[in-house]
């Protein structure tokens, strides 16, 4: 599947910002099951300082400063994405123990043990660890127990916008129920890290359709989230429990990292600006 992501992020100030330092993720990654063979973002008004590398986790950051006086910051980024479906192809994996993958882990991915870890919006406790526990009984095979934690957190959390802001801790989220996309991938990896399991937190987009005879709206798009876990000789397996998927070809993914903090679409530090106001618009546009 090929889609084209128009992504438009736009701050409105009270007073002029003076400077403004500014880091971008909005260009999706090359991966195994994804190619991105185009992708633009425009900065308005133009940077005084602007460049693109590639982060520890391989994702595409864009740097830009700001050193004029402005009123207004408009990131628009487009991009052309395909999408191919890779299904688990070795039936040994699919019946490999959750055990077996954390004790065979450090020898055959050292990197992901980094992923066992706390992270600034994750915390390992032992009430994750106790939500894990009926989907983790001794010998199970891992796969499986994911597909239940993540069914799981589908059924016993309610999504509500309102509940809860970016900064809203975890434990709240756990205790309440409620949340949003964020918040759910952020209870799914603590659960798997609980365990000395690693997850990433994956960000991105999921393509939406209108009812049947209604025109799709432009804008009406937004930015997913969802968390991967590492399967021992398969690579990163998706799990979305916002919607109780694996995601396949209506999951493009633009980032991942330890949580939220690592993979923000648009963030940055400003000297002056007095309030603010932000909108975001997203159209993911299928592609013939």
């Amino acid at each position: 599947m090929k889609y084209r992501i128009t992504h438009l992020t736009q701050y409105d100030y009270s007073e002029p910002v003076s400077l403004c330092h500014n880091l971008a993720h909005l260009k999706p990654r090359t991966q195994p099951g994804q190619t991105c063979f185009a992708s633009q973002v425009k900065v308005e008004p133009t940077p005084a300082v602007a460049r693109e590398y590639r982060d520890f986790f391989q994702n595409q950051v864009k740097y830009f400063a700001l050193q004029q006086a402005h009123q207004q910051l408009k990131v628009t980024a487009v991009s052309d994405v395909e999408v191919r479906h890779q299904p688990i192809s070795s039936a040994e994996a699919l019946r490999r123990p959750w055990e077996a993958v954390r004790e065979g882990l450090c020898q055959d991915h050292p990197e992901a043990c980094l992923l066992t870890l706390d992270s600034p919006y994750i915390r390992i406790e032992a009430a994750l660890r106790d939500y894990a526990a009926p989907s983790f009984p001794p010998g199970r095979p891992y796969l499986e127990a994911i597909r239940e934690l993540n069914h799981r957190i589908y059924t016993d959390f309610t999504y509500d916008p309102n509940f809860t802001e970016v900064a809203t801790p975890m434990q709240e989220v756990l205790e309440h129920r409620r949340g949003v996309c964020q918040d759910f991938a952020h209870v799914a990896i603590g659960c798997v890290r609980a365990l000395g399991l690693p997850a990433r937190y994956v960000s991105g987009y999921l393509e939406t359709l209108p009812p049947p005879g209604s025109p799709k709206l432009r804008g009406a798009d937004a930015s997913h989230a969802w968390f991967a876990v590492y399967l021992p000789g398969e690579g990163w397996v998706d799990f979305d429990p916002t919607n109780d998927q694996m995601p396949e070809e209506q999951h493009i993914t633009t980032a991942v990292g330890r949580d939220f903090g690592d993979v923000t679409p648009v963030r940055g530090v400003l000297y002056g600006g007095g309030e603010h106001s932000l909108s975001v618009s997203v159209d993911v546009e299928r592609l013939e």
